[in-house]
């Protein structure tokens, strides 16, 4: 069985710091692209970071880029994102996602209907 599960959210101070992880069962993700998106309140679902396990080619939307890192641990089959400098507008609901070889293009990656797996989330909450 497919599965996903995300952990490591909880509430944090505005310029704090978490580290999501993503551990993977039933498929190995070297073979994968894994995404990290967040739902926010009254916002769309937004794809944040992705990281090819193949190859270690790695994405972030402006939102996030210089703040997020992610990276993987394949022994583990397990994908992380290292969140630095939390801000109000970071809170949300985060996710992670998998499917195998997509275009590696940033507007297919960060399309949330691309990816064949999910985790059920992990609630991230930045206070000011």
């Amino acid at each position: 069985e497919v599965q996903l599960v995300e952990s490591g959210g909880g509430l944090v101070q505005g310029g704090g710091s978490l580290r999501l992880s993503c551990a993977a069962s039933g498929f190995a993700i070297d073979d994968y692209v894994i995404g990290w998106f967040r739902r926010a309140p009254g916002k769309k679902r937004e794809g944040i970071s992705c990281i090819k396990l193949s190859n270690g080619n790695t994405y972030y939307a402006d939102s996030v880029k210089g703040r997020f890192t992610i990276s993987s641990d394949n022994a583990k089959n397990t994908v992380y994102l290292q969140m630095n400098s939390l801000k109000p507008d970071d809170t949300a609901v985060y996710y992670c996602a998998a499917v195998n070889n997509p275009a590696w293009r940033s507007e297919v990656i960060t399309e949330s209907s691309v990816y064949d797996y999910w985790g059920q989330g992990t609630l991230v909450t930045v206070s000011s």
